[in-house]
């Protein structure tokens, strides 16, 4: 199974349940810089928040670049605002890139995934079903040639989907797999995903290929 750890320097709305999908883990740890860094798997990314209790965001940042356990690792610097000359220094730290705070656990995995799949898993960066296809490395659903807008949750579930088409999943299945299972979240939350997700393809022409079992949960259908 392949890992990402993720370090963290600040809190986490969503929890830090470690991610499962398929053969990959995500592993969530929190760190403020003054600690040990956790046996770490690879080559991390880190989530540095630009103020921090004993030191700045930037230091810390270099910090990570002067360390072999850390040299190579994807940085992303969590800014208190939008502001240009904060992203300007975050850069020249080091820094990948930048997002502005606070982040969830959905911002973090939606940002890590798309990265890391486009890097690692160039292979499977397209899943195709008939004419409906799936940009991994670019997060985008089409029909044909139309692209299907969705959010990030109903993206997951399509995406989890594809690579099983024909299985029917019940609705804890579905959160669990989506890396829900840490949350207080009704069953019929899922409803509303499906639902989302239904209007998106029979928006784009795809008619409906996902289909409600009843009792069960539901399955998309092969072509």
């Amino acid at each position: 199974m392949r890992q990402i750890d993720i370090l963290l320097t600040g809190p986490l709305s969503g929890g830090n349940d470690s991610f499962l999908h398929g053969d990959l883990r995500v592993v969530f740890h929190h760190w403020l810089g003054d600690a040990p860094l956790p046996l770490l798997d690879g080559q991390p990314w880190a989530f540095v928040d630009w103020v921090l209790p004993d030191l700045s965001g930037l230091e810390l940042c270099r910090r990570l670049r002067c360390a072999p356990q850390t040299e190579g690792a994807h940085v992303t610097m969590v800014l208190e605002e939008d502001d240009p000359e904060p992203k300007r220094r975050a850069l020249r730290a080091g820094a990948d890139d930048y997002v502005i705070g606070p982040i969830d656990r959905s911002t973090v995995l939606d940002r890590v995934l798309s990265v890391q799949l486009a890097d690692t898993d160039i292979l499977a960066r397209t899943l195709r079903l008939g004419d409906l296809s799936l940009d991994l490395a670019a997060l985008q659903a089409r029909w044909k040639d139309k692209p299907v807008g969705l959010m990030p949750n109903e993206f997951r579930l399509l995406r989890y989907l594809m690579e099983q088409p024909g299985q029917v999943f019940s609705r804890g299945q579905l959160i669990a797999a989506l890396g829900k299972h840490d949350q207080p979240i009704d069953e019929r939350t899922v409803d509303a995903w499906v639902s989302r997700l239904r209007r998106a393809l029979r928006n784009a022409g795809a008619g409906y290929p996902l289909r409600t079992v009843r009792s069960l949960g539901y399955v998309l259908d092969k072509p």
